[in-house]
């Protein structure tokens, strides 16, 4: 127990120190016009200032005026910023005759006290009021939530998910918390779900949805029936990681519940690893295309996976798919269709090299229920494979190019959508033309319009011109194929070469043309697409001579006049 409690507390202790030093950076970074080494100064008289202005004149409570001028840097800066000139010996004087005879718009302050964003502040701010006291429900609200353990600087949270119960009574919102108590949970695990899941905290009683009761008898489940709540301290900004953790896992769930008995049975996840891990693992495995809970249970049960470096290991293909289970049989088939994703591949593109051979779901399945270490034992074993001299020698040239970077970013594009690491992939890569964005952008393209990910890998290693076309162009090209010839996206199967002819000055004539002819009843035969698009002008002419003597007239005067 205690080395857990050791971990929790390293996260926040870390969390702590980034929050400082994002103070200390602003401070130095700030516009200012206060010489460096008053700012610091400056800004804790101005907060001093602020604060009993806040509570010997707007009679606001000490405590809450101290967290209100505490809290609000962006707009005690702009405040500072019409003073004009900085002295250190009168400066607390201008600021305090300054409040004396300009009031504040204490919204404002108020609204980035309790961790709003600053660039959103403006839009919150009412129209036609400036002090608590014209409208005092929404500070009202705030200290009631403090007074029951709600950090201040992180009210904003419900603010922006449920606004409208700041409209409510502290009666009314006692009433809240006293109908989450009866889930079983404490104050600071109460603080720790409305802070997570700020929906909860709006619901009104009676209108407890499902989602929202699978959500806290979920949570019910992991703090009280597997004692979570054992294994962690009081701590409220404690409890919101544990609980930000454990919406990692919830929302691969839809939200649906019914999650927390996995959770609770593998809560040493929850409190082993941060917040950050877990996303960077979820992300990773979510990319094979399977369902999200699955993913939630290869990782809480399979815990090893959290310690892996699923980015920078440098594997063999062949190698991991004989390693997992493939037979000599698909072996073979890889070797035979999928050549360019062979060699070499870094972890962090293995998900894509998956999909390049349709295999993604294949995978996932060799390596959950309890099979994951067959995964963690492969990276271990072999986690640097030399590389394929061809993929070498072609590093060499790129670095040796009038432009390396442009090149390595192409090359880093074709290992992302499935590349490996090899002679044929540098050999694609010098007839691709266009920035990586731009042959990322034709590559979605033609994702979006139904080419499967491993056939668009497949036709690119065969066209790979292809990429060299803008998104517009090939969107014509695969709708006119779809729409007007009536074919199907399996045409490309066998003729990936229709994306590389000329739409306007190719397909469009010929296929009319053979149109007309099917319809003239001049020949009864059916041509394939690929010849009827591929064959060359001569031999195209040629054909629709034996077809009829008079059919090369008509194809140059009505479908090809720039011909004649």
């Amino acid at each position: 127990m205690r080395v857990m409690l050791l971990t929790l507390s390293r996260h926040l202790c870390t969390r702590t120190a980034n929050t400082t030093n994002n103070i200390t950076t602003t401070l130095k970074t700030s516009k200012l016009k206060i010489p460096c080494r008053y700012k610091k100064v400056a800004m804790s008289q101005a907060q001093k200032a602020l604060t009993d202005y806040l509570h010997s004149t707007r009679s606001i409570p000490y405590a809450f005026a101290d967290k209100i001028s505490k809290n609000s840097f962006h707009s005690l800066s702009n405040l500072i910023s019409k003073l004009g000139s900085f002295s250190p010996s009168d400066f607390t004087k201008k600021l305090d005759k300054y409040l004396r005879y300009n009031p504040i718009n204490e919204f404002e302050f108020f609204f980035e006290s309790i961790g709003i964003q600053y660039t959103h502040v403006s839009s919150l701010l009412p129209h036609d009021k400036f002090f608590f006291c014209e409208d005092g429900s929404l500070l009202d609200s705030a200290c009631v939530l403090c007074e029951f353990g709600f950090p201040w600087d992180k009210i904003g949270l419900i603010y922006m998910e449920s606004g409208f119960m700041f409209r409510k009574s502290g009666f009314e919102l006692k009433g809240r918390f006293s109908l989450l108590k009866r889930y079983g949970f404490s104050n600071v695990q109460i603080v720790g779900i409305c802070l997570t899941f700020p929906f909860v905290f709006g619901v009104e009683e009676g209108e407890f949805v499902d989602e929202i009761d699978g959500l806290l008898s979920d949570l019910r489940v992991v703090f009280l029936d597997f004692d979570l709540g054992g294994f962690v301290n009081g701590n409220v900004d404690v409890w919101h990681e544990v609980c930000r953790k454990i919406k990692v896992f919830y929302d691969l769930n839809d939200g649906k519940g019914k999650i927390g008995e996995l959770v609770g049975r593998n809560k040493h996840v929850i409190l082993e690893y941060g917040e950050k891990e877990l996303i960077e693992k979820v992300e990773y495995f979510c990319r094979f295309g399977v369902e999200k809970v699955e993913v939630a249970r290869l990782i809480l049960q399979g815990s090893e996976l959290l310690n892996l470096d699923l980015e920078t290991p440098v594997i063999n293909v062949l190698k991991l798919l004989k390693h997992i289970g493939m037979n000599s049989k698909g072996l073979g088939d890889v070797r035979k269709n999928y050549a360019h994703v062979l060699g070499t591949i870094k972890m962090a593109n293995l998900p894509n090299v998956m999909r390049a051979m349709g295999l993604r779901e294949w995978f996932f399945d060799k390596i959950k229920d309890g099979n994951h270490k067959l995964l963690v034992n492969f990276v271990t074993s072999y986690p640097n494979e030399e590389r394929d001299k061809g993929y070498r020698d072609g590093l060499k040239t790129i670095h040796d190019a009038r432009t390396p970077t442009h090149n390595m970013n192409k090359l880093n594009f074709m290992h992302n959508i499935g590349f490996g690491e090899n002679a044929m992939t540098m050999d694609i890569l010098t007839h691709m033309h266009g920035t990586s964005e731009e042959l990322q952008e034709r590559f979605d393209c033609l994702l979006g319009l139904g080419i499967e990910f491993s056939k668009l890998c497949k036709i690119i290693t065969k066209k790979p011109k292809i990429l060299s076309q803008n998104p517009e162009t090939l969107e014509k090209k695969i709708n006119f194929l779809c729409q007007e010839m009536g074919k199907s996206l399996e045409l490309l199967d066998t003729f990936p070469g229709f994306i590389y002819f000329d739409l306007e000055n190719r397909i469009k004539p010929r296929f009319r043309f053979y149109t007309w002819v099917i319809e003239k009843g001049l020949s009864s035969k059916k041509y394939s697409i690929s010849s009827m698009i591929a064959t060359s002008d001569k031999n195209f002419v040629g054909r629709a001579f034996k077809i009829h003597p008079a059919a090369p007239k008509h194809w140059f005067e009505q479908f090809y006049p720039n011909k004649l």
